[in-house]
């Protein structure tokens, strides 16, 4: 039988929100929601969020308007702490999704913070759809609405945190297999975001200064690696010679055909395959070392 979560009744707020949606992902997709203020309601649901004057994680009550609770939570940051504690959401998920929503949930609606004007954010999305509720039947409408907008948001942050991960464990295999290597070149058989892994991984001091990996378009790029994760410099630049050149003019400079582009700043170029790639790069002698494999 799925699980009967009560909230208040009324006008709703960013928190009661993200709560129910929390459960409704990470719990039982069933969720059934009530919203009332009827004491024996509250007394009978399987679980409580925002209302009952009650914090008790273990029998799921999740108030945080009673003088007893003198906490930082709403009851967002409530229930995401249970879903850590309780194993249903990672460790590493739960300080993610605290740090890039959970937190601003708790801290603007316990008053620590205030959203700014005219910056989209989630707290004020929950209010404009909490205005379109004029009456008690327009309130519950409009609060399922924002609950379904905060699953979708969800589902997307953590489907996003399983492709970090994923890159993460191509970035940080790759980076071993090139300083085993001892090659400057770090070499991806797929194209994943890879700076935020790299870094995060000792990048700056790692001796890799060149990343190879396809493209969308099957064509095969190297990028020439920053020293830090925000910097527009290169730990080394692209050869010189093939600065803002493209298709012929490139071949002709690099000496190897399939050449498509080079960018004018030599952060990035093009070649057709992965071989003519490696090709260039080796006759400019901008490979260090035996190129390890695809990773």
């Amino acid at each position: 039988m799925a699980l009967h979560l009560v909230t208040h009744s009324g006008p709703f707020h960013a928190d009661d929100v993200l709560a129910a949606a929390l459960l409704r992902h990470a719990v039982d997709p069933a969720l059934s929601i009530e919203r009332t203020r009827d004491a024996a309601r509250i007394a009978a649901a399987d679980v409580v969020v925002d209302v009952g004057g009650i914090f008790d994680p273990a029998s799921l009550r999740f108030d945080h308007h009673q003088a007893s609770y003198t906490g930082p939570r709403s009851s967002a940051g409530m229930v995401l702490d249970w879903l850590v504690d309780s194993g249903r959401v990672s460790a590493r998920d739960g300080a993610r999704l605290r740090e890039g929503l959970v937190d601003y949930v708790d801290d603007v609606d316990n008053g620590r913070r205030t959203p700014a004007p005219g910056v989209p954010c989630f707290a004020g999305l929950v209010a404009a759809l909490a205005r379109t509720g004029g009456s008690r039947g327009d309130h519950d409408a409009a609060f399922a609405v924002a609950v379904g907008m905060a699953e979708a948001l969800l589902r997307g942050t953590f489907d996003g945190f399983a492709e970090e991960d994923r890159a993460e464990a191509v970035v940080v295999a790759a980076m071993e297999a090139a300083a085993a290597a001892g090659s400057n070149a770090m070499v991806l058989g797929e194209y994943v975001p890879w700076k935020p892994a790299y870094f995060a991984h000792g990048g700056a001091s790692h001796p890799t200064d060149t990343v190879l990996h396809p493209g969308p378009d099957g064509a095969w790029r190297a990028a020439a690696i920053p020293p830090a994760l925000d910097s527009f410099a290169q730990k080394r630049p692209l050869p010189e010679a093939w600065a803002g050149l493209t298709d012929d003019a490139m071949a002709a400079a690099c000496g190897v055909p399939g050449a498509r582009f080079c960018h004018k700043n030599r952060f990035i170029c093009v070649f057709d395959t992965f071989e003519h790639l490696v090709a260039a790069l080796a006759h400019a002698g901008h490979l260090v070392g035996p190129l390890p494999q695809q990773g």
